[in-house]
């Protein structure tokens, strides 16, 4: 009853594909509240593996799913593994991502976000794709990549959460890596600047 309540008071859901290996009758359970209740249901992609080895289960969630996240190693796995795709190029396979069919009643468009390092982000919808230049970040400050994907993932939602525009929440996603990745250990040291 506790979890059923935060379930039920949540706007926007976020898991990591690694949930599949445990239980994907619950990221279903909670993929369809937010389906049924006009509630944003995110997901990232996590690691290229879990595109290979639990396909199924990620198709069956697919349709469900509102705004996906990954990085290219993983769009690349998803277009290989789970859809059998021979497209390699990164945006059109978030493209095709995007046009996946949505589940029954869906009003939202998929949206697909795609990171690729210092490369350009991409976020692609049905309709189309937009690119977004990652900040430089001289070689010298770089320490540790360990948990930039997620931090990107956590500063896209914060700004979600707050109604922010794509833009907003990619340039939050790219400030979030930007920390992370200038310290040892998947850390956010001192207060956030961004917006500041």
């Amino acid at each position: 009853p506790k979890i059923q309540a935060i379930i039920e008071k949540a706007k926007i859901y976020y898991i990591a594909s690694f949930f599949l290996t445990v239980s994907p009758p619950s990221a279903m359970e909670v993929a369809k509240h937010a389906a049924e209740n006009d509630k944003i249901f995110s997901m990232n992609l996590s690691a290229p593996f879990l595109c290979q080895f639990f396909k199924d289960p990620l198709m069956e969630l697919m349709p469900n799913i509102d705004l996906l996240f990954g990085n290219e190693s993983e769009a690349l796995a998803f277009a290989e593994h789970t859809a059998g795709w021979e497209e390699r190029d990164i945006a059109e396979i978030a493209k095709k991502i995007a046009q996946l069919p949505r589940a029954e009643g869906s009003k939202k468009e998929r949206q697909v976000v795609i990171t690729q390092g210092a490369d350009a982000t991409i976020v692609a919808t049905p309709s189309g794709v937009t690119t977004y230049d990652v900040p430089k970040i001289a070689k010298e400050e770089l320490v540790d990549s360990n948990g930039a994907g997620d931090a990107f993932c956590g500063g896209y939602l914060s700004q979600l959460c707050f109604g922010a525009d794509v833009a907003q929440c990619v340039e939050a996603g790219h400030y979030s890596a930007g920390v992370v990745i200038r310290n040892s250990g998947c850390v956010f040291p001192g207060e956030p600047q961004f917006g500041k």
